[in-house]
């Protein structure tokens, strides 16, 4: 399964389709401005929610949150003495843990499950431009869970990287 993201897909307050390798539009991505954190719902085409994704408000590190039906099932924060610049560790509602690797800032990383390929995100396959696919690799994986993941740790590192500019420019 591939899906076509594009990035003004981390605006706020907009709406966002997200298409399938045949250009079927698949999950809408619904921004909500005005919030005091960082807010998306991942719908179907008929509206239902699928996930919420929101930033923790209170914690040491930046952390994503993505809830399903009001209950918790992920958790996404970059992970701690990585000496990969670009690694975020999942922990899931279950207790599994997923790791992200790779240039998350350029769209080209890799979702794993105790080294199995679950997911590759990249732009080095598609010719349109500011849009990037998400690969899923596994049949019984979790299409709208890999796809909201995709959105909190690009806009994790996207943060990490505007913090990063503010403290080298004060």
């Amino acid at each position: 399964m591939r899906f076509l993201v594009y990035d003004r897909l981390l605006g706020f307050g907009d709406d966002y389709w997200i298409e399938d390798d045949n250009g079927n539009k698949v999950y809408l991505v619904d921004g909500k401005a005005m919030r005091l954190r960082d807010t998306w719902e991942l719908k179907d085409t008929q509206g239902r929610v699928l996930v919420d994704i929101h930033q923790k408000m209170f914690a040491l590190r930046e952390t994503m949150v993505i809830e399903r039906g009001g209950e918790p099932l992920a958790r996404i924060r970059r992970k701690r003495l990585s000496l990969l610049r670009n690694h975020y560790r999942v922990a899931l509602a279950d207790g599994t843990e997923l790791d992200v690797s790779g240039k998350i800032l350029d769209r080209e990383f890799a979702i794993e499950y105790d080294g199995e390929l679950l997911a590759v995100i990249s732009r080095r396959w598609l010719t349109l431009r500011d849009t990037y696919g998400v690969d899923v690799v596994r049949d019984d994986a979790d299409p709208a869970l890999l796809i909201a993941l995709t959105v909190c740790v690009i806009h994790l590192a996207e943060k990490e990287r505007e913090q990063r500019e503010e403290r080298e420019d004060a």
